[in-house]
């Protein structure tokens, strides 16, 4: 039997960013390229149709990029949230076109999906930034 993998699935994230995934994919490497740590922390800070992607290292610096226009679709509250630039990247590479993520808050799993392959679906930790 297989396990009951529905229940790591969060439910109720309804702040929904739609971002081009390449777009995204190519803001998330810029700014992590600064970071010396392993993990290397990005936060997305979220307004209304746009997408702040950052980081900062003490040896480094600050980077970041601003996200936004008609392909940037968030009409949510403010949110800012941290992941790890390497889980943001594997999973942009599996994507075709358009990234989507369900927020619940700033500490709880995010969901990402392709927007053109809704059976694909990611479930993403957040990490303090």
């Amino acid at each position: 039997t297989f396990p009951e993998y529905e229940r790591v699935i969060p439910r109720g994230n309804d702040k929904k960013l739609v971002v081009p995934r390449k777009d995204f994919a190519d803001a998330v490497k810029r700014v992590a390229a600064i970071s010396s740590e392993r993990s290397r922390p990005v936060k997305l800070s979220l307004g209304t149709n746009h997408l702040r992607v950052s980081a900062a290292s003490p040896d480094q610096g600050e980077a970041q990029e601003d996200l936004e226009g008609d392909d940037v679709a968030y009409t949510s509250g403010a949110l800012e949230i941290g992941f790890q630039a390497r889980y943001l990247s594997d999973i942009t590479d599996l994507v075709e076109d358009k990234l989507e993520f369900l927020f619940a808050d700033g500490a709880a799993p995010t969901i990402v999906r392709d927007a053109s392959r809704p059976e694909a679906l990611f479930v993403l930790m957040p990490m303090r930034v």
